[in-house]
């Protein structure tokens, strides 16, 4: 997929990810991977930052936990995160939508461009 298709759906995709159960960077990345049937592949370099600005503002809250042995930092989903979370779907919802219907073949206006080619 395409990078830049991911553009300004970050949040949206990482509170989603979360909103099952905390996890640490790394996990996220593959759960992101697992959710899309392998077609995100989130280089750290993208995910890493979006998480501390989303912890910021906060969406998100970590703490450190010991996961297989390693001290990693593990988020969690606020509940402002979660009210966040709604909002992002909701706007996908509309986007996606708006997005369709435009996609869309008419076959009205197919059918009169066949019959002007054809008179």
């Amino acid at each position: 997929m395409n990078p830049d298709a991911l553009r300004g759906h970050m949040d949206a995709l990482l509170l989603s990810v979360l909103e099952r159960e905390p996890l640490h960077g790394y996990a996220i990345i593959e759960a992101l991977q697992e959710r899309s049937g392998g077609a995100l592949s989130v280089p750290t370099g993208t995910v890493y930052p979006a998480l501390r600005r989303l912890e910021r503002v906060g969406h998100l809250a970590s703490e450190w936990a010991t996961v297989g042995g390693r001290k990693r930092r593990t988020y969690r989903l606020t509940d402002p995160g979660r009210k966040q979370l709604e909002g992002e779907r909701s706007a996908w919802r509309e986007f996606t939508s708006v997005i369709g219907g435009v996609l869309q073949a008419d076959t009205r206006a197919d059918a009169g461009v066949e019959a002007r080619a054809s008179g």
